[in-house]
């Protein structure tokens, strides 16, 4: 029983957290500014929760902060990060960010299967607890969530039937694993410019979509008026709503009537959610609501995905390593793996980083932490994060399967 069960204290709890760490990280005190020299800020949002869970102060599963944060917040934010992009700038960063992503697909696909041979060579009782049959069905679900998102690892859940224990057990290495690898990646993104020289990358079309949104806000900028939050506030959430009311009609018909279009997650309420939030957040673009960006439209989206990631660290536990540990060794060398095929790819092509970390967040994080890599870098990129997510909700129940496939061949 968690220390903590009502969530509005919770809440309030995420939020002292959140300021203390913004307040400490703009500080002007010599300590601190060494300290988040060598610390990203974002990083901190991420982990100081996973301690508070881990203690048994807050417990993930007795609150519905996540939820909240991914079906409302998040949508919300993409609206306004969106708001302002200047999507032709965005399709001008080139084939290096879809080949990126790519490369991250490929990594899993492959990644699994040699996982599950090397630990099974290694050590055949390390997964001797869920049967011979039943390893690769729960991996299968790993590959959805890593390749897509939630509605493709609920797929493989379906298709293949694992143990509900198994399953169980296969959501906590999801979640660590995954968390951890994007712990990595924030750390990363505060060294870019040096992985870029490694690289030989160049990153100018990224510096001068940077530059042409940081241009943008400076020739719009004014003081916020009420109105102008309440007209950020009707538009994020009045678009999140139609995203609602859409997937909540689409996703069903979907499920009842095309096995074709559920293989892509279209039977998915959460992927209209997304598809619909960046669509109307472009769709604002092209109009005088643009000029919202000068009130702090993106400032506004950036916070929602802060209190995101204070949820996303909730539902880390690391003291859940030593339950399931023949597994994590398993997702830990998959990870591994995925990152070797990222890397490699990465330093053929001369991709700049970011493309590095978003391709990988694209897959293993899906549309909650991709746009939360890219606004890392500057929030400018969030939506680069977005579209990369939403292809990967198309490819992931395909790649899944066909992982889950090699797997159950070796073994």
């Amino acid at each position: 029983m968690p220390l903590i069960t009502n969530d509005a204290v919770v809440f309030g709890l995420l939020m002292a957290i959140l300021a203390t760490i913004f307040v400490t990280s703009h500080s002007s005190n010599p300590g601190w500014k060494k300290f988040y020299r060598f610390v990203p800020s974002l990083l901190l949002c991420y982990f100081v929760p996973s301690v508070f869970t881990s203690l048994g102060v807050i417990d993930p599963n007795e609150s519905s902060l996540y939820y909240m944060a991914s079906r409302y917040l998040l949508p919300a934010s993409l609206v306004l990060l969106t708001l302002s992009i200047d999507l032709k700038a965005v399709m001008n960063l080139g084939w290096k960010a879809v080949a990126m992503f790519f490369a991250g697909t490929t990594g899993i696909i492959i990644g699994g299967p040699i996982a599950l041979m090397i630990v099974s060579a290694i050590n055949p009782e390390i997964t001797a607890g869920a049967g011979p049959d039943e390893v690769w069905r729960g991996l299968s679900t790993v590959a959805g969530s890593w390749i897509g998102g939630g509605a493709n690892q609920t797929a493989m859940y379906e298709i293949f039937e694992p143990s509900d224990t198994l399953f169980s057990a296969m959501i906590t290495v999801d979640i660590i694993v995954a968390n951890l690898w994007m712990a990595f990646i924030l750390y990363g993104a505060g060294m870019s410019d040096t992985i870029d020289k490694w690289f030989k990358a160049d990153s100018s079309a990224i510096e001068t979509l940077k530059k042409s949104v940081a241009d943008y806000q400076a020739s719009i900028a004014k003081v916020p008026t009420l109105v102008d939050f309440v007209k950020m506030g009707a538009i994020a959430f009045g678009i999140t709503a139609l995203g609602h009311v859409i997937g909540d009609f689409i996703a069903p018909w979907v499920d009842a009537n095309s096995e074709t279009l559920s293989r892509l997650s279209f039977n998915s309420s959460f992927f209209w959610i997304v598809v619909v939030a960046t669509l109307g957040g472009f769709a604002m673009s092209f109009t005088k609501q643009r000029k919202l960006e000068g009130a702090g439209a993106s400032k506004m989206g950036t916070l929602f995905l802060y209190i995101l990631v204070m949820t996303i660290g909730m539902k880390m536990d690391l003291g859940a390593f030593t339950e399931v540990p023949g597994f994590f060794v398993i997702g830990l060398i998959w990870i591994i793996i995925h990152v070797i095929v990222l890397l490699g790819v990465g330093y053929l092509i001369k991709a700049p980083f970011f493309f590095t970390a978003v391709g990988s967040q694209a897959n293993v994080g899906g549309a909650a932490s991709a746009p939360i890599v890219a606004s890392a870098f500057s929030p400018a990129l969030a939506p680069v994060g977005v579209l990369l997510a939403v292809l990967g909700y198309g490819v992931g129940t395909f790649g899944a399967l066909l992982c889950a496939q090699i797997m159950r061949i070796v073994s």
